[in-house]
């Protein structure tokens, strides 16, 4: 029996977004009749087949002129938006994508035309036969504001004036398109990109040169967007909004702003956001199983959602309704508030927050109480005047775990849940992560030299994950997904390998062949097998 997490299977994007190789100046939108570019340079990235597709460089283009005209001197309003939106040129490409078969071992002979490069200051796009490029890892930096254009976030809290002032613009791109009932998804202009994400009443962008696909900031939106749910649900935004439709939410935000930077920190490393997992506390699961157990109701406890036991703030065991499951993304949320409010660690705290995930429109109500240091019991309940049953079971619970000596014990667990690379027993092997696609959870080692710091090498081995990830589900509009997709740089060579029960990224020594990379997946899928019982909450208690 799994987790009760509901897979978040991979969503096919409408348009296609970001393609290797891609000459400056291209803008993606959700628009109909488009046709495929056929101009310029393609370049391939992933192996096998998932090349590039051939892409269009914008070029001056005059206002065009309509039945009305504008005299010298004068301007058109109408006249001025079509310009500006042919001006900014799009494009729809697709690419073609040969399928490898699926073999329960992965096997060597990986087909496809060439091979991703790097540097260690950043990824090279490029295929080595036209012009390549070096895309820096320069911070992202994530924006909200209104539809009236008002700034509501900045991630990187500049002068409000100078945030203001590029708000403005960005609202006005973002209508011009929307007169025309298109959506404006992505701008790319040489390294950079923006990607929007519109929620109305709030629209969501993010700007980045880290050379990932666009899912990845898509995605980075979408959570950030959900966190502004957990705290102003998304009737309430609705109903300020209609009333006030110059509304200032970041008056209404002030004292959280915590939340969304240490959400978006945790995201720009952290592959569980993308693939929408969970990464539980790697023990034994005879002890994992026994404190499951102290934690189920003697008696019937109307309303209640959820109970969390967290080491390390990472889930040990999650109690939950027999006929209900927790969506990971809320438990990303959840997780985040925790990771955010310190001070919810010194003391007993009874919450409301919103799970948007479950219902965007009401809040649930958390009773928060870190026991040991490092152990903490989270109940969750829909009453909002269930503290009191709450606490009393709190308490129980409690008492259970003293009398087994279970504190001690999960204490001890807690330090020996990092493991390292050598651990699977396969020379050359840099790093790896592997999730499980039936309990939907992921295991990896912890990061080690050159990995260890957030730098640019990690960096640079998160980017070449998510593009794998990318291939692997067709994130970008791709006809089919990959079932192999393979990235070699100048510091190490990267392979994704997804089956029915898996799916595993590896990275090697950037000098070892790429049956070297085949052999370690082998090596690490093997040895998570054996581990899977220590590695992943498989026997979630229900009630």
């Amino acid at each position: 029996m799994s987790l009760g997490i509901p897979q978040a299977g991979p969503s096919r994007s409408r348009t296609p977004s970001l393609y290797l190789g891609q000459k400056e100046g291209s803008i993606r939108s959700r628009s109909r009749g488009l046709s495929p570019s056929s101009t310029g340079n393609s370049t391939s990235s992933l192996s096998p087949s998932l090349s590039s597709s051939p892409s269009r460089e914008i070029q001056p283009e005059s206002v065009e002129q309509n039945g009305t005209g504008t005299e010298a001197g004068g301007s058109n309003l109408a006249d001025a938006r079509i310009g500006l939106k042919r001006l900014i040129s799009r494009d729809l490409t697709t690419n073609p994508i040969s399928k490898p078969t699926l073999s329960p071992t992965l096997s060597p002979n990986i087909s496809g035309n060439g091979e991703a490069k790097g540097t260690d200051r950043g990824m090279v796009l490029g295929n080595g036969k036209g012009k390549e490029r070096e895309v820096g890892f320069s911070p992202r930096r994530y924006y909200i504001l209104t539809h009236a254009g008002k700034p509501v976030f900045d991630s990187l809290e500049v002068e409000e004036d100078q945030t203001t002032n590029m708000m403005g613009v960005i609202q006005a791109l973002i209508s011009i398109y929307a007169e025309s009932e298109d959506k404006l998804r992505s701008i790319k202009r040489g390294r950079h990109k923006i990607v929007f994400l519109l929620r109305s009443p709030v629209y969501l962008f993010g700007t980045s040169d880290w050379g990932e696909p666009d899912f990845v900031l898509r995605t980075h939106l979408e959570l950030l967007h959900l966190q502004l749910l957990s705290i102003v649900t998304e009737v309430q935004l609705k109903k300020v909004f209609a009333r006030q439709s110059n509304f200032n939410l970041r008056r209404l935000l002030e004292g959280t702003e915590t939340s969304l930077h240490t959400l978006l920190n945790d995201m720009q490393m952290d592959l569980t956001f993308m693939t929408s997992a969970l990464q539980p506390m790697r023990m034994a699961p005879a002890l994992r199983d026994a404190a499951g157990q102290a934690l189920a109701p003697t008696d019937k406890i109307s309303d209640l959602l959820y109970v969390l036991l967290l080491v390390n703030d990472k889930v040990v065991t999650l109690l939950r309704p027999r006929k209900h499951s927790i969506h990971p993304t809320d438990l990303h949320l959840l997780m985040n508030v925790l990771r955010s409010s310190p001070g919810l660690k010194s003391s007993e705290t009874w919450l409301p927050l919103c799970l948007p995930k479950f219902n965007p429109n009401g809040f649930v109500y958390a009773l928060i109480d870190y026991v040991k240091d490092n152990i903490g019991l989270i109940f969750v309940s829909a009453d909002r005047e269930g503290f009191e049953p709450l606490q009393a079971w709190k308490k129980s619970v409690v008492k259970k775990l003293e009398m087994d000596n279970m504190f001690s014990k999960l204490e001890m667990a807690g330090l020996a849940d990092p493991y390292l690379c050598i651990d699977p027993g396969y020379p050359g092997l840099r790093h790896f992560w592997y999730k499980s696609r039936q309990n939907v959870q992921v295991t990896m080692p912890v990061w080690e030299a050159p990995y260890d710091e957030p730098n640019l090498a990690r960096r640079r081995l998160v980017t070449i994950y998510q593009r794998l990830y990318d291939g692997i589900h067709a994130r970008s509009g791709q006809a089919e997904p990959l079932k192999q997709a393979f990235i070699r740089t100048d510091s190490e060579a990267c392979l994704g390998w997804i089956t029915p029960s898996f799916e595993l990224y590896v990275a090697v020594d950037a000098h070892l062949p790429k049956s070297a990379a085949v052999a370690a997946a082998n090596a690490v899928a093997r040895w998570v097998r054996k581990q899977e019982a220590w590695m992943f909450l498989r026997e979630a208690p229900v009630f």
